[in-house]
């Protein structure tokens, strides 16, 4: 069976939309069902439900109705039986309703529940005896037990049936509620003789489609003489009782008689009430008749009860009547508050009437005890409005989150019981924050000071200002306004900060340029719009003594001088003159004083301390000079105080000629003195010139040879210019009458480097060559070059005595030489002459590597020594013997003034013949092993040349 639906509409006055709509279904339908299209019915869109979360609101605990909201469509959701739901009942319906959100709205539903054919009659009891008396009349009556139909309508008990029909008939009563009392009739009177025991079937039939029935058996003894039934006195009886009555108040009493005695007369009650809970809360007294309250009595379960009450005789002879109890309402029960829909925050700004929350109030008590009125707590700016039962809270008045930023609603219902019942619920309710609020300074303006001269980004004040607003909407940015300040943009002088509002200044002021001025600055929340107001700041400049005073009159000009002129008779106090002053400062700053710093004759003339007048304090005299110079200092009264100085010239004469003469004298001095005065000056300045620039060039020197041996340091190149002085051949045979060029190149091993160091034609440089074989070759230039340095180079070509044997080759013996030095003389055109093929290697190792001031001091002792070889060396060889020892130390190293020492040999050239012979024998004791020393001859001693004997007389001198 379809649903049917029947939808009724209205509009609330408060502003919600109400609908009602009704389905009618079948009991049993299975899970999943439809009840019916909910969103058509309602002319609702499915989007709206969706987005409305509408949702079904129901008192009941259990829901058998749930809403698909995709779909639109109210769907079974769990199997309904009529029976269980609302027993007799009719109708029988569910009710709840749909709740939507964004905005609020609900709709009641009705859910009517059809009754079908799906319970049989039945019986209590699946057998009934009886105990008839023989003696019964014709017509006596049986009261059987009813059977019940859980079904209504016509799916209902409808008739019964009894069989077989030889001695008794049915009788059905139709009672006031509907109800069939079922009788069974005697038709014809029993015989005990005949039949002791008659059984039969009573069968009760509905009308449902298929027809369902029950049967129940039916056991007659016929007993003998009971002729008379119990008959009660009435045969409906009334009772009135109070729900919660406690456990045996006595509700009524039955009375019923019987006119039989003995057993016959013996009257037993019960109470046959079937399939309800009348049992279970009501009881009689079988013997008495009186009914008490055995359980719990709800008026908001049961409004009445209906009470099928039985008296019997022990002869099996009944009559029945019934009892009605009415159940009187007692206020025990508080109003409900169920929260249907609320929102837990609002804006500040919401409208008015705007709705906050849904509620529902239910009372299960009746009249008086379930009307109920609900209220809010006071001051606050909400409102309930009604509906029946339903009940919105909304908006009353505006708003204000910096009035109140949240509220406690206390919603409180009340019934018109007595006493009055009530509950209450607490809401709460958050405001949230709207940016309705601008900033606010503390002041209505500013006024700051700062004193002039200020550094620049010093703090001059700080502004601030609040916002009532919250979070962001309340957070203050400040921002200086652009406003010019005597032409020019204020940014220019100050700055704001942003964030603290403190203001710096941005130059440094000048009290004299500028006094004050003003700028605005506004303060700027974060709300969206933002919000702002302005405040006017005004920067007063406070003076500093920064200004010295300045004399105005007299004028001091370079090139004259103001005169002033005292006659002789001049009395005491005569007014010579006034100095006048000015000082750009103010206030206290700008107070002047005059004083008398120097004068001629202090006792003369006197200076106010005010005014700055100049006059006498005495008569002047013929004694005093005519020329007066006075000299006034002007001071100001600032701390520290600032000062200027005037100096002014008095003539004491009694005539102007007098006066001319004598200042002539006086202006012809002082030009001399300022002439002398130039020239000490430019005196001053040139010494000083050429004392600095003899500074100068001392660093530059020491700057220059530092940088030298830091270059030959870095280069490990010790090269050292070396000018020998020129001898003559004093004998004609020398060999070293020339002028050499030296060159020092370094071992194959040590970074490859080639240096050559030239000099000019009358010097010789000495340079010391590691990557050479340990050759000395000697090329002599012409000897005129020593004789006349003007003529020009010639230089020969090497000459073969020069060689060396292999015994005789200086050097450090062995394969390798990482420490040797192989001295080459170069010609001045440039060619190297390099050592034949008989130039071989040492054939010893340095036992220790020297230090290069070892080496730097062989160098010049080799560069000196070189010079005075003519002496000592003969045409075809060079005097050197087997001396040369790989071993070096300090003590073996000669005068550098009279001695050559080689490097990588013990072999010293040297002037004197004794001395070379001498220093030879004990090189060779001392650096060479015996075994290993080939002993040359000496060369012939040479004789002691002029110059040796020079160079050896300065050194036992020094």
């Amino acid at each position: 069976m379809k649903g049917r639906a029947v939808l009724f509409l209205s509009l609330l006055w408060f502003g919600l939309a109400f609908a009602q709509v009704t389905y009618t279904i079948p009991e049993e339908k299975p899970k999943g069902s439809l009840v019916g299209n909910l969103a058509q019915d309602l002319g609702l869109e499915r989007k709206r439900l969706i987005s409305g979360k509408a949702r079904i609101y129901t008192r009941e605990s259990d829901e058998y109705i749930e809403l698909n909201r995709e779909r639109g469509v109210l769907l079974v959701k769990e199997r309904i039986d009529r029976e269980a739901l609302c027993r007799q009942t009719t109708p029988c319906a569910l009710h709840f309703q749909i709740i939507l959100e964004d905005p609020m709205e609900f709709y009641t539903v009705t859910v009517q529940i059809m009754d079908i054919n799906d319970n049989a009659p039945t019986f209590e009891r699946g057998e009934m005896k009886f105990k008839i008396s023989e003696s019964a009349v014709t017509g006596a009556t049986f009261v059987l037990e009813r059977a019940v139909d859980l079904d209504a309508g016509v799916n209902d008990l409808q008739r019964y049936e009894l069989k077989p029909k030889d001695n008794f008939a049915l009788k059905l009563h139709k009672n006031a509620n509907g109800n069939k009392n079922v009788e069974m009739v005697l038709q014809k009177p029993l015989d005990r003789e005949k039949d002791e025991q008659i059984s039969l079937v009573l069968t009760a039939v509905d009308g449902g489609e298929p027809q369902m029935s029950g049967t129940m058996m039916i056991v007659i003894t016929v007993l003998d003489v009971n002729d008379n039934a119990p008959v009660f006195t009435q045969h409906t009886y009334k009772a009135t009782v109070t729900e919660n009555s406690p456990k045996g108040t006595v509700v009524a009493t039955v009375r019923a008689s019987d006119a039989d005695h003995g057993t016959n007369g013996k009257i037993t009650y019960s109470i046959t009430n079937t399939l309800d809970d009348v049992k279970k809360i009501f009881e009689i007294n079988d013997t008495n008749g009186k009914i008490v309250v055995i359980g719990q009595i709800d008026y908001e379960v049961s409004r009445y009860f209906e009470i099928n009450l039985l008296a019997s005789d022990d002869g099996g002879l009944t009559d029945s009547c019934k009892l009605i109890v009415d159940v009187q309402d007692v206020n025990d029960n508080k109003p409900e508050i169920n929260i249907m829909s609320k929102s837990s925050v609002i804006a500040e700004d919401a409208k008015l009437n705007t709705v906050v929350t849904m509620i529902n109030i239910e009372d299960k008590d009746t009249g008086d005890n379930g009307k109920v009125h609900c209220f809010t707590s006071d001051n606050v700016p909400f409102v309930l409005k009604s509906s029946n039962n339903f009940h919105s809270l909304v908006t009353d008045s505006e708003l204000d989150r910096e009035r109140a930023a949240g509220y406690n609603i206390t919603v409180t219902c009340s019934d018109e019981g007595v006493p009055s019942l009530s509950s209450s619920v607490t809401l709460t309710l958050q405001i949230s924050d709207v940016n309705d609020n601008p900033p606010v300074f503390e002041r209505s303006s500013y006024e700051a000071s700062i004193v002039e001269n200020n550094t620049p980004g010093l703090s001059i004040f700080t502004v601030k200002a609040r916002d009532a607003d919250w979070n962001q909407n309340a957070r203050v940015s400040y921002i200086l306004e652009d406003s010019p300040v005597n032409g020019v943009p204020v940014s220019s002088y100050v700055s704001v900060s942003s964030d603290s509002g403190v203001i710096h200044a941005v130059r440094s002021f000048d009290y004299e340029q500028i006094k004050d001025f003003h700028f605005r600055v506004k303060a700027q929340d974060g709300g969206s719009p933002p919000l702002s107001s302005n405040v006017t700041v005004k920067v007063l400049i406070q003076d500093q003594n920064d200004n010295p005073p300045q004399v105005l009159y007299p004028v001091q000009t370079g090139g004259s001088v103001v005169y002033e002129m005292v006659p002789r008779s001049a009395d005491v106090g005569y007014l010579v003159t006034k100095v006048v002053a000015v000082d750009v400062d103010s206030g206290q700053n700008a107070w002047l004083s005059y004083k008398l710093q120097r004068a001629t004759d202090r006792a003369l003339f006197e200076v106010g301390l005010q005014n700055g007048e100049i006059r006498t304090i005495r008569q002047v005299s013929d004694k005093d000079p005519v020329k007066q110079i006075l000299t006034v200092i002007v001071e100001d009264n600032g701390q520290p105080s600032r000062s200027a100085t005037v100096t002014v010239t008095v003539g004491v004469a009694d005539s102007f000629p007098e006066a001319l003469s004598e200042m002539s004298d006086f202006a012809q001095d002082k030009e001399y003195d300022d002439n002398l005065t130039f020239y000490l000056v430019l005196a001053l300045a040139v010494v000083s010139f050429l004392f600095i620039t003899c500074v100068v060039v001392i660093i530059s020197v020491k700057i220059y040879r530092w940088r030298q041996s830091r270059v030959l340091y870095h280069s490990n190149l010790p090269v050292i210019p070396y000018y020998p002085p020129r001898y003559s051949d004093t004998l004609g045979t020398g060999t070293l009458q020339h002028v050499y060029n030296y060159e020092v190149c370094r071992t194959t091993d040590s970074r490859k480097s080639d240096c050559k160091f030239g000099r000019a034609g009358s010097q010789n440089v000495l340079i010391m060559d590691p990557s050479s074989t340990g050759t000395m070759q000697r090329l002599q230039s012409e000897k005129s070059i020593l004789d006349e340095p003007d003529s020009p180079v010639e230089q020969k070509p090497p000459n073969n005595d020069w060689r060396f044997n292999q015994g005789q080759r200086p050097g450090p013996s062995g394969p390798h030489m990482p420490y040797g030095t192989h001295i080459r003389w170069t010609p001045k055109s440039g060619t190297r002459a390099t050592g034949g093929p008989e130039v071989a290697m040492g054939t010893g190792p340095w036992p220790q590597p020297p230090t290069e001031a070892e080496q730097l001091q062989a160098l010049m002792a080799a560069a000196n020594e070189v010079s005075e070889a003519t002496a000592t060396l003969g045409p075809g060889t060079m005097g050197l013997s087997t001396r040369y020892s790989p071993q070096f130390t300090l003590q073996h190293v000669p005068d550098y003034r009279q001695n050559v020492y080689i490097p990588g040999s013990t072999a010293t050239l040297t002037s004197n013949p004794q001395q070379q012979q001498a220093t030879a024998q004990q090189a060779a004791q001392q650096a060479l092993p015996p075994p290993q020393v080939s002993v040359q001859p000496e060369p012939p001693k040479a004789a002691q040349t002029p110059a040796s004997k020079k160079k050896s007389t300065k050194k036992e001198k020094k």
